[in-house]
């Protein structure tokens, strides 16, 4: 039986040192597309994103909130494949919360610049599920409550 905490403390290391992402929402067609965003951890393994209102990610999350987000090991490695990295699926939604500009300012500190931008928002990434691919053969699905759990935990220790 897999340790679900081990499993999310992997994802929430992932995601505490990953200074990028790729962001994949959904256009009007439903096709998916893909960017790259800068990413920071919330606290409690929540993703968190500094969008602004003229990219199409941000146009297509307006649409439909769902999304996936990637998340890889920083460090280079002989073969990319064989390295850990996450893949969150679920709804991203803007949000007005100083604590979560602060903790991505404070990841990103390159953001403070243009973060007061009228056109820029946070968005936080309501987790429904995380696919883990920890490096060869070690893959598992956790879902959203369990790895929020999970991830809780670990805070409070």
């Amino acid at each position: 039986m897999k340790n679900v905490a081990q499993l999310a403390t992997t994802v929430r290391d992932l995601l505490r040192r990953a200074p990028r992402a790729s962001l994949a929402t959904l256009t009007e067609t439903g096709a998916p597309y893909a960017s790259l965003v800068l990413v920071a951890d919330g606290g409690e393994g929540t993703p968190l994103l500094l969008l602004s209102d003229l990219a199409e990610h941000a146009k297509n999350l307006k649409r439909d909130r769902r999304a996936s987000l990637l998340i890889e090991t920083a460090e280079p490695s002989g073969d990319p494949l064989a390295a850990a990295r996450a893949t969150f699926l679920g709804e991203v939604a803007r949000i007005a919360d100083d604590a979560a500009m602060a903790a991505f300012t404070a990841r990103h500190p390159s953001a403070a610049g243009y973060a007061a931008f009228k056109d820029f928002a946070t968005y936080r990434f309501a987790v429904a599920r995380v696919h883990l691919v920890a490096g060869f053969g070690r893959i598992d699905w956790i879902s959203g409550d369990d790895y929020r759990t999970a991830a809780s935990e670990k805070t409070r220790r």
